[in-house]
This record gives structure tokens, sequence and C-alpha cells, in this order.
């Protein structure tokens, strides 16, 4: 008798790593976790590359001897990428993304490649700080790690990077090329001439291809190390907010929705039939990602989370908030009403909805901004009434979103699945279904969504299944969400963009 067969699904987030194990009725069967820090050397973080690869080579072995895995699935967090020489090792350490090089970096990459504005409608890439374009992290290791860069071979999109340790494979796959890399030309389906600006085509592996490409078996060195069979195959992989997207291109298909997926990173992603932006969405946080399905996906980006985490952990920390107050319509009333109070966007300057506003909070006709606030020099009077701060960010937060949502298409008559962490936040959601009454709001959830998206990829490449025929194995958890009578809530966000248009000082 065969032993029932498994899918292996590597998901490498920014700090969690994972592999989950997959049945063929799409159950998640077992589990292993670790959170990795990056390295700093000489003032730079690093991605702890080597540690990882050991635990996911040791943690496959354990797998294996428990499972008989036919084929590993990766998908990775985006923004990353490896350099590797003639041997296949590493040239250069992995960057890690968060890295800020400064603005004069920033304005020699563009002087270089072209301007903002040109590339945005070009290569459907937004400005971002720090390295969270691949192309910019690319140029910054040709500047300052010439010697080092003289010996790349080949440069890897992060999955495809880890596939390749896997396989001794390379290759590259659209939902990572075209994931704000300013590397992706849509019109083409092909590399752009940023790659030709940057004279690195000739170290990108060609042809882009879909993600649920087979890209190899696993080496035998791998396999001696694993147990695994050497019969075990590797996808091309795939990035995790796409692959996140996956179940919900399949289980809706033919219907308009937004997928709200919060967290850090709160991401909205509106699958659309062709690239195109408004000229106001141009210098905005609005790009488009490429489908596990080949279809480009209008996307926005604020982080909320942060934004959230930030505020409240002032609330915990100087006015003792122990948890989140309950829900309670009438807070937000009285807020609204009086309209004197405000959190304004963005913890991270440069990022987000509103990229020229800076964090601050205005309290009546006092303005705190939030580097007073954490060095407690000056904290608003507001902030000692924590149920009612507490009113104010969701407001704030509901606003940036709904903007983000309206910048992707929200429209009546679409349909939006917030999932991810402010799934659980019942004000949050209630606002949101508040500001725009004639969309529809649902909860949605899907236990370890990238790594479900990611293993649908994966068995849809064995013989006899299809990602047609395995959406007939799951559902997507839903919940409707209705909003709240507050009047005044129009007067209130018209305030809030008007306090938007303050200078920063």
């Amino acid at each position: 008798m065969a032993e029932t067969p498994y899918v292996a699904v590597i998901d490498i987030g920014k700090t969690n790593k994972k592999i989950h194990i997959y049945d063929e009725t799409l159950e998640l069967v077992d589990s292993r976790s670790r959170s990795f820090e990056s390295v700093e050397r000489d003032g730079i973080p690093w991605v702890a590359s080597e540690e990882v690869e050991e635990w996911l080579l040791d943690n496959l072995s354990a797998l294996a001897s428990r499972y008989q895995i036919r084929l590993v699935s990766v998908a990775t967090h985006g923004a990353t990428f490896a350099c590797v020489d003639e041997d296949g090792e590493l040239a250069i350490p992995v960057i890690d993304y968060t890295y800020e090089p400064g603005e004069s970096f920033h304005d020699d990459f563009y002087e270089k490649v072209g301007s903002r504005t040109d590339l945005q409608r070009e290569t459907a890439t937004l400005v971002l700080p720090a390295l969270v374009n691949v192309a910019q992290g690319i140029y910054f290791l040709q500047t300052t790690q010439p010697a080092a860069w003289a010996r790349v071979k080949h440069v890897l999109f992060y999955p495809q990077y880890l596939a390749f340790r896997l396989t001794g494979k390379l290759g590259a796959d659209y939902t990572y090329a075209a994931c704000h890399t300013y590397l992706f030309d849509f019109e083409a389906m092909d590399y752009s001439r940023v790659a030709d600006r940057l004279g690195i085509r000739d170290l990108l592996p060609g042809p882009i291809q879909d993600p649920a490409t087979i890209l190899g078996r696993i080496d035998p060195a791998v396999a001696g190390r694993t147990g695994l069979s050497p019969q075990t195959e590797v996808t091309l992989g795939v990035h995790d907010s796409n692959s996140s997207l996956l179940p919900y291109l399949l289980k809706k298909s033919g219907e308009d929705f937004i997928v709200n997926s919060t967290g850090t990173w709160c991401v909205a992603m509106h699958p659309e039939d062709r690239v195109e932006f408004a000229e106001e969405e141009i210098g905005k946080a609005v790009f488009y990602n490429m489908s596990a399905l080949r279809g480009p996906v209008k996307t926005s980006i604020l982080m909320g989370g942060l934004e959230f985490e930030t505020y409240t952990a002032i609330m915990k920390e100087r006015f003792g908030m122990k948890e989140f107050p309950d829900f309670d319509p009438k807070i937000y009333r009285d807020v609204v009403k009086e309209a004197r109070e405000f959190i304004l966007p963005a913890v991270v300057r440069g990022t987000g909805q509103f990229p020229d506003s800076f964090a601050r909070v205005v309290d009546h006709d006092e303005t705190f901004l939030l580097e007073e606030m954490q060095a407690g020099k000056r904290v608003p009077e507001l902030f000692s009434n924590a149920r009612r701060a507490f009113a104010v960010l969701n407001l704030s937060l509901a606003i940036q979103t709904i903007t983000a949502l309206e910048r992707v298409g929200l429209a009546p008559g679409v349909t939006v699945y917030t999932e991810g962490g402010f799934r659980n936040n019942r004000d949050y959601n209630a606002l949101l279904a508040t500001l725009a009454p004639e969309a529809g709001f649902r909860l949605s959830g899907m236990p370890e969504a990238t790594s479900f998206g990611a293993a649908l990829i994966g068995w849809a490449t064995l013989p006899g299944r299809s990602l047609e025929e395995l959406s007939t194995h799951f559902e997507i958890e839903e919940e409707r969400v209705g909003g709240i009578e507050i009047p005044g809530i129009d007067e209130y966000v018209a305030a809030f963009w008007r306090h938007l248009e303050t200078p920063a000082g």
C-alpha cells in the first residue's frame, strides 16, 4: 500500500521562519517555527542566512522522518535578494532591507536609473524608504561592496535563492520580480530597463516563470543531509502576499473584491485587468503586484500595525492601560462631535498614503510630536484617558485604511475582506463599515494564509491535481461587519485631512 504523500511549505517571514506540512486534503498536520533577528556588521543589518538555512535543513530532516514529503513549496517576504558567486555560495551576505542609507543615496539611485514618477509609471513600483525596493538594494551593494560585487555571478530573488539552495537550479518567478522591485516591466512581462541601467540583466535568471513551475529535484547532498527522497521536487517559489491572495482568487472568482491584509504593514490588494494609474496616484503609495494567476493586482500599503503598536505602547507604558477597551460607540460619537482630537500619520516618515505627513497628535489647539511623546517631554492630555485615546487611534487607522482602499478601487458594491492582526479589532472594522457604507466588509479568516497559498501551488503541480480542483476542498471563513451611527463622521474626516495639510516643522 502506497504511503500518504505530503507537501512541505517553507514560509519565510521577516522575523518568523516556518515549515508547515500539508496533506492531500489541504489539512495542516505539522509545523515548525523559529524567530531570527538580523545580524549587524559595520552598522549594517544582514539576514542571518546561514543560521536560517541550517535550521531549515535540520527541521526538514526531522519532518522527513515522519512524513513522505513529495514536494517542497517556498514562499518568502518581499524586498530581499541574494548575490551568488560562481561556486553557488553567497558573494555578499543577504542585506536586511530595513537599512536606510540616506537621502543622498536615493537621489543618486534615481539619477542613475530614472525619475521616481517615470519609474512608477513604467514599473508600477512606488517610492519606499530604506532598501525596500530590490533595485536599490542591488545598487547599494554595487556602490559600497565593489570587491565582493565583482564576484557576483547570479542575483536571485529570495524565494528562488532558497529553492536554489535546495536544488542547485536557477530561476525567477513573476510574483516576486513584479513586487516593488523596479526590475519588472508589466507590458513586456520581462525585466525592465532598470536592470540594464544597473548592468545586471545577465545576472538575473530568465525567463521569468510561473511560481508553480517545478524548479527541480533536491540536490543529492540535501537528500543525504535531510533524508528526503532524491525524487522530492521543489517549486520555483512565490511572494508571500501573493501567496495569501491566491485562495481568494480561487474562491471569489467573478467577484469584485479587495483583500485588506493587516499587520505591521497593511496591504490592500485589488485584482484588476490591467496596470493603470490615475494622475493623482503618482507619487502615492500605490503600486501593482502580479498575482500567482498572472493577473495585475493594484496594491496600496501603510504601516498600520506599527502605528497601532507605537501609540498603544505609550498608552500602556505611561498610563497603565493593561488591555484594550471594549468597543463603545458612544466614545466615538463624542470624539467625532467635538472634532478636536486627531492622531496623524506616519510613524515612519515617507510611508503610507500620506508620505508628506509627520507623526503627531493634535489635542484641541496643541500639536504634540511623536518623538516628544516617546521621550516623555510632552504628552497630550488626551492620552490620560486611554479609552478616548484608543478611539482616536482607531479613527486615524480607519481613515488611513479607507484612503488606501479607495486608491486601489474601493467603490459601492466592492467587498473588502479584512484578515490578519486587525481582524480582531472590533472598533477598527466597525469604523471601516461606517466610513464606506455602500461597500461590503467581511472579517476573513484562513490560518497561515501564506503557507496555505503555497501549499495550493505545491499540490497543483502534482499529476492529477489543479488549482481549480483544489478550490473545491476548502472554504474561507468570513463574517459580515456592520457600521454604526456616528453623526458628523464626514466632517471629522474632512478636519483630519485639513490637519494633514499643516506643513512639517
